[in-house]
């Protein structure tokens, strides 16, 4: 757990420099992982939530554990049970010395606004009502315990997922879903070099020992805020470059509108409902943060292919008849409606 800190605000011209050694931090530790690691940094820059989602094994958990090392700030982590209740966030009770029951901060509450990250592991072993409290959290940053309200400014959630087992877990609400920024599905590295270090550098062998080894704290996680609203202040978006994106999000919803066909499915019937006003608003906020962190100081279209998939397949929602096969028509209409929706 890394402590606050109080250094002076980066000047905007060297927040490249910063980034570019975090992430260089960051895939020094993890192996593989470089096109995650920018999706990370980008959302960590609009200032939104993050859910990865894969195999057993692959580094989720020590992943999100060396971003939280590198951004700094004060970290928790809790783990997703069955039998996780609500107020495990907020508090827990114990006997104390004296034999009378005490009552402490939990995890949500135990370093008030200096919270930066908070890591959820497994998530979907938690149950509906967890999901309920973590919602507002993510929503609002706040929440109310102990007859007041608290606020955590400087908050961002990572969660993980195991998408293997379905025994005694509970699927997010398409709310708690909405309130992540990017859904990232995270793979074994593909590289034969990178899987034999993997398999016999005793380097990775202790997760722990491994995150211990990344550089601490090189983001001032206290000037995010700040930094995230300069971006998007400074990189413009031209007229036609917001029509574009328009018509992008808006295909996505109503992919019959704009002619678009997929092999054995019934446009007019698939979806049941798309990304609303927060998604394609993080979509937006994203394409403009991938401009920045390439140095433009205006969106391309490039800037939306980057980061639509992780932005918009957890908010595309089809009818029952075609979730069984819902991955590749999800990722088929995404890439018809990229070649449908002409660039500017």
């Amino acid at each position: 757990m890394n402590q606050p800190t109080h250094a002076s605000v980066p000047a905007m011209s060297d927040w490249h420099k910063l980034i570019q050694k975090t992430e260089q931090s960051i895939n020094q530790t993890i192996l593989g992982q470089e096109a995650i690691v920018r999706q990370m940094m980008i959302a960590t820059l609009s200032r939104g939530h993050i859910l990865l989602e894969g195999d057993v094994g692959v580094g989720k958990t020590t992943l999100l554990k060396t971003v939280a090392e590198t951004l700094g700030g004060c970290f928790e982590r809790i783990e997703g049970t069955i039998d996780l209740m609500p107020h495990d966030l907020v508090y827990y009770t114990y006997i104390a010395e004296s034999g009378k029951p005490g009552v402490s901060p939990g995890p949500v509450l135990k370093h008030g606004d200096a919270l930066s990250i908070f890591f959820f592991n497994e998530i979907n072993r938690a149950r509906p009502q967890v999901h309920s409290l973590l919602l507002r959290i993510m929503a609002e940053r706040s929440v109310h315990a102990f007859n007041q309200t608290y606020h955590f400014p400087h908050l961002q959630v990572f969660a993980d997922r195991n998408r293997i087992e379905k025994d005694e877990t509970f699927e997010l609400p398409a709310a708690a879903r909405d309130r992540f920024m990017m859904e990232l599905h995270v793979e074994q590295p593909k590289a034969e070099a990178q899987l034999k270090d993997l398999m016999f550098n005793p380097r990775f062998h202790d997760a722990d020992k491994l995150v211990n080894s990344a550089e601490k704290a090189i983001l001032p996680y206290q000037h995010l805020n700040d930094i995230a609203v300069q971006i998007q202040q400074q990189v413009k978006a031209s007229s036609a470059l917001q029509d574009y994106g328009f018509h992008l999000c808006r295909a996505l919803r109503e992919p019959g509108e704009y002619g678009i066909q997929i092999s054995d499915v019934e446009v007019s019937k698939l979806i049941k409902g798309g990304m609303g006003p927060r998604g394609i608003s993080y979509l937006a906020r994203g394409a403009r943060v991938n401009a920045w962190l390439n140095q433009r100081e205006a969106i391309i279209p490039e800037d939306f292919h980057v980061i639509i998939k992780q932005i918009a397949k957890h908010r595309i929602f089809l009818n029952p008849v075609y979730d069984y096969n819902r991955e590749q028509i999800i990722d088929a209409l995404i890439a018809a409606a990229l070649d449908t929706i002409a660039s500017p």
